[in-house]
């Protein structure tokens, strides 16, 4: 993972550097591979805001967080972006399981499947009552 951060008309200081970077660990729970997170902060009309880009190779998450504090400009921005991938993900897995085998080969499957089982019942029905 890889984490790029970019200030326009603020400080970059070491403190904030080092709390983006505690927050981006976050992500890695999430995802893994090639992923940028690209974290935007600035200053406008005395409102701090965070803006954070997560891009890889098949998604790309965008979340924005405003606060009279830097700091809790980050905590909001993470926030929407945790929910906007918990939500992705929900919808991927629901998907996943949604899926309703009523096929004809499905069913072929499921028949014979139950004729083996019934079978093989039968073998150890017969051999216990030997």
């Amino acid at each position: 993972m890889k984490i790029k951060i970019s200030f326009k008309n603020l400080e970059h200081t070491p403190s904030l550097d080092q709390r983006i970077q505690e927050k981006s660990e976050k992500f890695k729970k999430y995802f893994q591979g090639n992923t940028v997170v690209h974290w935007f902060c600035w200053v406008h009309n005395e409102e701090h805001w965070a803006e954070i880009k997560v891009n890889g190779p098949k998604f790309s998450f965008v979340a924005k967080g405003c606060s009279d504090s830097m700091y809790k400009s980050l905590d909001v921005a993470l926030d929407k972006m945790e929910r906007q991938i918990e939500r992705q993900k929900e919808l991927k897995r629901n998907k996943m399981h949604s899926h309703h085998f009523i096929t004809p080969k499905y069913l072929q499957i499921q028949d014979s499947l139950r004729d083996e089982e019934e079978s093989l019942n039968w073998d150890w029905e017969d051999r216990s009552a030997s």
